[in-house]
């Protein structure tokens, strides 16, 4: 885990657990849009034994501190991430459910500006593209 990553517990004063880094370290290294089941044994394998609250609890905690994002696709399990605070939006595959990011498509944050905003600041907007990933459409 590198000096950064422990400032960045540091700063937003989470206590550095052993649990703690091997939640962040799959999703920074081997979970990216992955599920809390997936990591839950990813990170178990680093660890040798870690409860499922455990793990659930130190996404939580990453997630309220925007060390992680967490996305929910509507039907599926959230999916966990680390690319935080640039409001980037998500291609879904409806076959296989691939997960990939994609930027912006136009203009500034929040890149969509809603017909009336009823008094909001808004600060972020959360799109999902649906569709078949080249792989799924070719095997139609």
């Amino acid at each position: 885990m590198t000096d950064d990553v422990r400032g960045l517990l540091r700063r937003a004063k989470l206590r550095l657990t052993a649990p703690r880094l091997a939640v962040l370290q799959v999703v920074e290294n081997e979970g990216k849009h992955q599920d809390a089941e997936f990591i839950e044994r990813a990170a178990r394998r680093r660890l040798g034994s870690l409860s499922r609250q455990a793990v659930y609890n130190n996404l939580n905690a990453l997630v309220a501190a925007g060390i992680i994002r967490r996305i929910e696709p509507a039907g599926r399990s959230a999916l966990y991430e680390t690319r935080v605070g640039d409001n980037h939006h998500h291609l879904i595959c409806r076959r296989c459910h691939i997960t990939i990011d994609v930027d912006c498509a136009v203009g500034a944050r929040p890149c969509l500006e809603p017909s009336d905003d009823h008094g909001f600041a808004i600060d972020e907007a959360e799109i999902v593209f649906w569709g078949l990933c080249p792989k799924c459409k070719n095997e139609e």
